[in-house]
């Protein structure tokens, strides 16, 4: 008899949602965990990064344990850092965090790091950390205020969407473009598949 799994999303990001999907696999829940991302005192990114996204999944167990018929799932998190150097971007909330992102991308080379942190039904919690290396163009300020005003920075680490028209900026990309988008899929699926999870289980419909 098989038994039936549950893969509960600790993010509210349509890009993660839409990401697993492209691999086959629909959350049976998502569960955002607002945690605070406030880097600690001379913090690596790469350190904030798995941190952030050990802390998500975590919260998102403890909000799970405390519901009435609770069951154990599989809890998928993931945090992803923005860097120039040891220096972190913020998530751009507002136009001036947008502009002055991008004018420190400009013609420069950075850094995206998500941290992925898999908390198995029995408990056993599993990380990965990836790292991929952007190089964008350099943007005239009249590029960085026609894409400022399209809106697709707001609420993105480093103040860009690569899946959008941000994509026209990158000239040169080493590593996972998932990693950028916010979920690097290999990885997660990796982790996934490690701890038993049936990734491959909804394949034979998922084109039909």
């Amino acid at each position: 008899m098989s038994i039936l799994q549950k893969l509960v999303l600790a993010s509210g990001s349509p890009r993660r949602i839409e990401l697993l999907q492209q691999a086959g696999i629909e959350p049976d829940r998502v569960l955002p965990a607002d945690v605070d991302e406030t880097p600690q005192r001379a913090e690596h990114p790469r350190s904030l990064a798995r941190r952030l996204s050990k802390d998500k999944a975590e919260k998102a167990l403890a909000s799970l344990k405390g519901e009435e018929g609770f069951a154990p799932a599989f809890i998928l998190a993931a945090d992803t850092v923005v860097a120039v150097g040891r220096r972190i971007l913020p998530k751009a909330e507002t136009i001036d965090d947008a502009v002055n992102c991008l004018g420190l991308l400009s013609g420069r080379s950075h850094r995206v790091y998500s941290g992925v942190c898999l908390i198995t039904p029995g408990g056993k919690l599993r990380q990965r950390l990836v790292e991929t290396k952007v190089r964008f163009k350099r943007l005239p300020r009249e590029e960085i205020d026609a894409y400022v005003a399209s809106g697709e920075w707001r609420g993105k680490a480093g103040g860009y969407a690569v899946q959008g028209l941000a994509g026209s900026f990158v000239v040169k990309l080493v590593g996972s473009y998932t990693n950028v988008v916010g979920l690097p899929l290999y990885e997660s699926i990796a982790l996934l598949s490690g701890e038993g999870f049936k990734t491959h289980q909804n394949w034979h419909a998922s084109r039909s």
